[in-house]
């Protein structure tokens, strides 16, 4: 019997809306280094999306995140067209986000005017740099958590905290029953942090900021978790065996427990930050608005010159650390650095998810080796020694050779 023909997926087609548009999606793709064949299922995505604008009468000129999502939930869930066409809802969600961008980059649809919601958060991210001196990815990270409160409360209309009562903010803190004490810290001072601002600019919201939940948080009740020296060895032995971007992931996870850099300071490593002659790295301004300069050991020189020299794709950018998918070549962002130091855990049959695990490990070690907690603070890159007294952890195998006998106790 005959193997059926296997249909293409249409990436032409004259007649098409969209189809005076193809060839600039084309030119934007193949800058970003995308493959052959995503660049092929990604024209067709957009065409299939071209055809239903036409079903529905409606011009590219009114493409919008609203329009893109109507065709993923609607048409895409029961599309019965007869022609291949991807069927991927994240494919199809992320080609058209692509083609949108493209269409406003090019004129062809407008740029939407911030609303009222999106000013405000304008205004709040400036007095969070200029004031609190917030770095990018806190202040990004806050803007979310905010945005999510207004937009529940006020949707795409005028601003009124007057309208907001304190228990709508109680309410939006707290969340579910699920909520961990954490998550909920994190939400009650972007909260906090917005509700200050706007305290600065005249408004009364005393009464709102005191309905703010503060949950208990035993910062010293318990050591915080580090990992053992063997714990580190066998980190770094996930590595050995092959894996994707295998030496992307093991100069990272070397940045993290070597060096002690927070996930933002490994993506925004620069080729120029380092000096191979002296030894040393600058780490870029970070959460303490501050360069600092640290010692480059070997083995993590060793493991960037090899990710440079034999993994890292051509790219002009100037980061360490890029994509190695498309848009090929571009920075990595923090979720990659999570991602790598979490299916390094998975390959080793570990039960953890955390990265900040690595700081405190390097705090540890530097603790009982017996440096002094100013110099450690230097190497965490902190303003205060109590900030990093909270990292440290002591090793009671050496306390208990110092600890003097209870009075009375038998020998």
């Amino acid at each position: 019997m005959p193997t059926p023909l296997r249909l293409q997926l249409r990436i032409e087609d004259p007649a098409n809306v969209l189809w005076p548009v193809i060839g600039l999606y084309a030119d934007y793709l193949a800058r970003g280094r995308y493959g052959a064949e995503r660049r092929r299922r990604y024209t067709a995505a957009a065409l299939h999306f071209g055809d239903w604008l036409r079903s529905q009468g409606v011009a590219p000129a009114d493409i919008n995140e609203n329009l893109i999502g109507d065709f993923l939930a609607g048409h895409l869930s029961a599309c019965s067209c007869d022609h291949p066409t991807p069927r991927g809802f994240i494919l199809n969600r992320a080609a058209l986000n692509n083609l949108l961008r493209v269409l406003r980059s090019h004129h062809v649809v407008a740029t939407p005017t911030p609303d009222a919601v999106e000013a405000e958060l304008d205004q709040f991210d400036s007095k969070m740099s200029e004031i609190w001196g917030l770095t990018q990815g806190t202040r990004d990270h806050r803007r979310r958590i905010v945005r999510r409160l207004l937009r529940e409360q006020f949707g795409t209309g005028p601003i009124d905290l007057d309208a907001i009562s304190p228990s709508a903010v109680r309410t939006f803190v707290l969340g579910d029953v699920d909520r961990g004490t954490s998550t909920i810290r994190v939400m009650g001072g972007a909260v906090r942090c917005h509700l200050r601002y706007r305290a600065l600019v005249g408004d009364d919201v005393t009464h709102l900021r005191k309905a703010v939940p503060r949950p208990a948080f035993w910062r010293d009740a318990e050591l915080p978790e580090a990992l053992s020296v063997g714990d580190v060895e066998r980190l770094f032995s996930a590595f050995d065996e092959p894996c994707p971007s295998r030496r992307r992931g093991y100069a990272i996870v070397r940045c993290l427990a070597d060096l002690g850099l927070r996930s933002t300071e490994v993506i925004r490593l620069t080729l120029d930050d380092i000096d191979w002659v002296k030894g040393i790295v600058r780490v870029p301004a970070g959460k303490a608005r501050r360069s600092d300069i640290l010692p480059l050991s070997p083995p993590t020189g060793e493991a960037i010159v090899d990710y440079v020299l034999n993994e890292r794709p051509e790219t002009a950018r100037r980061e360490v650390f890029v994509r190695h998918i498309a848009p090929l070549g571009e920075p990595v962002g923090r979720r990659v650095v999570q991602k790598t130091l979490h299916a390094a855990y998975a390959r080793l049959g570990w039960d953890r998810s955390r990265v900040h695990i690595l700081r405190h490990t390097l705090a540890s070690r530097l603790v009982n080796s017996g440096v002094p907690m100013k110099q450690i603070a230097d190497v965490l890159r902190h303003r205060s020694i109590v900030t990093s007294a909270t990292y440290a952890r002591v090793d009671v195998t050496r306390l208990s050779t110092v600890a003097l006998p209870w009075p009375g106790a038998v020998a």
